[in-house]
């Protein structure tokens, strides 16, 4: 059985849409999901599943959320070892500068990364963005963060087709998606 990470877009923040994590996790379990576990309150969900089909996965976590909390909240769906590709596969500079922010943009399906990457454009003195799959990485100087064009996504329409994470809870989602040793 597949192991999938499920990152929900615009939970608890700000106070907006509240998702209580540990009923998240009681909600992904009776929805038939088996090894569920939540990581963080920003809506990032591990679990296993016989269904292999990632839009089936990400329509059953939507409507999961839906019967349990009453919000459409936007769901990105990956498998632990799409996970596991893109990070391995990551450009040598990102996450390697602690003077610069690093995040993965995942794309919310039926967005494409590639695509997504040539509408928002990029400020070559200012950022660096490469894509594996459907990851997107992207890298700016903190000091210079605001002139990026990646900065300003969240006022463009692109900002409702993915959902972002630092690189360190990124990482962190592919090791809690590894089998546990006893």
């Amino acid at each position: 059985m597949e192991k999938y990470i499920a990152l929900l877009r615009g939970v608890n923040v700000g106070g907006k849409n509240k998702v209580p994590m540990p009923i998240l996790k009681t909600a992904f379990e009776e929805a038939g999901f088996f090894d569920v576990c939540t990581y963080i309150n920003s809506g990032n969900v591990i679990f296993s599943s016989k269904e292999d089909d990632i839009s089936a996965l990400q329509q059953a976590c939507r409507q999961t959320i839906i019967g349990k909390f009453q919000m459409d909240i936007p769901v990105a769906v990956i498998s632990a070892s799409d996970l596991s590709d893109a990070l391995c596969n990551a450009p040598e500079w990102w996450d390697n500068d602690r003077e610069s922010k690093n995040i993965a943009v995942f794309m919310i399906a039926p967005a494409v990364a590639d695509s997504l990457v040539k509408e928002v454009g990029l400020n070559h003195e200012y950022e660096k963005v490469s894509t594996y799959g459907q990851v997107i990485f992207w890298s700016a100087a903190i000091k210079t963060f605001s002139r990026t064009k990646w900065s300003s996504i969240i006022a463009t329409p692109a900002y409702s087709c993915i959902t972002i994470r630092n690189a360190n809870t990124t990482k962190k989602l592919l090791e809690l998606s590894k089998p546990q040793s006893s």
